[in-house]
């Protein structure tokens, strides 16, 4: 079986782990502290605050806007869902925008159109390492006074118009989820420039308590990232341009073999996008190819593991009655092939053989 996705271990994974074992520091740690200062460095934030996962960080995020019960956050309908599920655990009310059917991320000219007076943030999602339009977005944002959070997820690494995205709005988070372009296992980051949310963020992180032990200043939890998890994460971190190298070797050498291939669309990077491409996905075209599903269990009786392109908000019924076609047509089309590093260990023709090989005409 060629695996949808396979941890790699660059450099000093082992190393840096065995010492956080032997050090009296098993939860947070030297190691924690080193991660947050790096990866600010990295992706040029004033301040970068680790925690368990990337789900946990949209959460800090909220918590770091003053988000209050009833408030509308505005959310592309095709992406991994996790800031509207986290919004609805908060009493906010997640309102679905139109994605681009080309690029597959938040369109900003449907943004616009769903604003009222109760949003208080734009969550924009960049799906599979591209990126919205954060010029439009942030435009919108600027005019409305309306915050922007960037769940920047899938796209560790991409630029758009040379900078990090998760850099251009108010606040950005990251996830080091297993499958995600740099790991801790779980784990996550959150990144601002604002003194003050970075200090709010880091009160909420940890039960609330400041500089009094015991003592609560806000009701907070425990979004706390360990310490044998952050070790891992700096030594991925320092093989962060190799990494990054590999991802976009990956994908190009799928492009070469699928982007003038019949019934096969490949997601469109705008010209200011510099992606580091979490996976491969690609669009298919049902009338050529008939069901993705049905294509994705033939792929499996091949030996080749995939994943399918997100289910549209508008067909999961805990989001409510809902109309999106864009998300729609794009969430039953895109397929996600293996994407692992290193590239060399990755047999893309096969892969992409296997694929082409189930068009019915």
């Amino acid at each position: 079986m060629i695996p949808y996705a396979n941890p790699h271990y660059w450099g000093n994974e082992r190393k840096y782990v065995l010492e956080a074992l032997d050090s009296s520091w098993i939860s947070g740690g030297p190691f924690v502290d080193r991660l947050e200062k790096e990866y600010a460095s990295a992706c040029g934030s004033k301040y970068a605050i680790a925690v368990s996962n990337g789900t946990c960080a949209l959460h800090l995020a909220y918590l770091g806007l003053d988000l209050k019960l009833g408030d509308e956050v505005v959310v592309p309908g095709f992406s991994f869902l996790a800031a509207a599920n986290v919004a609805i655990h908060m009493g906010l009310k997640p309102i679905f925008a139109e994605v681009d059917k080309k690029t597959w991320c938040l369109d900003g000219r449907t943004v616009s159109s769903v604003l009222s007076s109760r949003t208080r943030a734009i969550v924009p999602i960049h799906t599979y390492g591209n990126a919205c339009p954060m010029e439009e977005i942030m435009d919108i944002s600027s005019k409305t006074g309306i915050p922007v959070l960037e769940d920047s997820a899938e796209a560790i690494g991409t630029q758009y118009k040379g900078r990090w995205v998760g850099t251009m709005g108010h606040v950005g988070c990251f996830s080091f989820h297993a499958t995600k372009t740099i790991t801790t296992g779980e784990g996550g980051m959150v990144i601002t420039d604002d003194p003050s949310m970075n200090e709010k963020m880091r009160l909420y992180r940890s039960h609330g308590m400041g500089k009094i032990r015991y003592f609560h200043d806000v009701p907070g939890h425990n979004f706390r990232m360990t310490n044998i998890q952050a070790a891992i994460g700096c030594a991925q971190l320092e093989h962060s341009k190799e990494i990054f190298e590999h991802r976009s070797k990956i994908y190009e050498r799928y492009a070469c073999c699928l982007r003038n291939e019949r019934g096969v669309y490949l997601q469109s990077f705008p010209q200011e996008v510099n992606p580091v491409p979490w996976m491969f996905s690609c669009l298919l075209d049902d009338c050529i190819f008939g069901s993705r599903d049905e294509v994705m269990a033939k792929m499996s009786l091949r030996g080749i593991e995939t994943r399918p392109g997100f289910y549209s908000a508008s067909l999961q019924p805990i989001y409510g009655k809902l109309s999106l076609p864009n998300c729609e047509y794009v969430g039953q089309r895109v397929i996600s092939l293996p994407g692992s590093p290193p590239a060399d260990s990755l047999d893309v023709e096969k892969v992409c053989s296997a694929l082409l090989s189930l068009r019915k005409e």
